[in-house]
């Protein structure tokens, strides 16, 4: 697993486009977040936004950059569907590896979507019963603690 890492990593990509080394197409920047084109888009206008402190995932990321960084998934949220004319958009989030990561320096995908645009969410079904449910309630109740 990644170490967290406060200021920078040399050897992270999203900080070395923090920092101008790697080009990037910014669409937005304040003091404590960065926000720019994805290169592999899933729709035109997919965003990254990442915080510009090296953090590896969510769990490693300071409470103080919820704030900037909510503020701004919801401005470019807004302005990736005035922009592209999407019904919607996506805020989409993984950490670790296990979970799709492939950039281990928290960030989000804003990713516009429209009716009928193909894509699709992961597969769901219900607990087997209230029994299973509720297992994995206390589960996680004790990992809280």
């Amino acid at each position: 697993m990644p170490s967290s890492d406060q200021g920078s990593a040399p050897d992270c990509i999203f900080c070395r486009i923090v920092k101008g080394e790697i080009p990037s197409t910014r669409v937005y920047e304040d003091e404590a977040v960065l926000a720019f084109l994805d290169i592999n888009p899933v729709a035109a206008g997919h965003c990254l936004i990442i915080p510009k402190e090296h953090h590896a995932t969510l769990c490693d990321m300071p409470p103080e950059l919820a704030v900037p960084v909510m503020n701004a998934l919801a401005r470019i949220g807004k302005a990736v569907m005035a922009a592209t004319g999407a019904g919607g958009f996506n805020c989409l989030q993984n950490n670790f590896a296990a979970a799709g990561q492939m950039v281990f320096h928290t960030h989000w995908h804003i990713i516009p979507r429209f009716s009928g645009d193909g894509l699709t969410h992961w597969p769901h079904a219900p607990y087997a019963d209230k029994a299973a449910m509720e297992q994995a309630a206390e589960s996680l109740r004790r990992a809280l603690t």
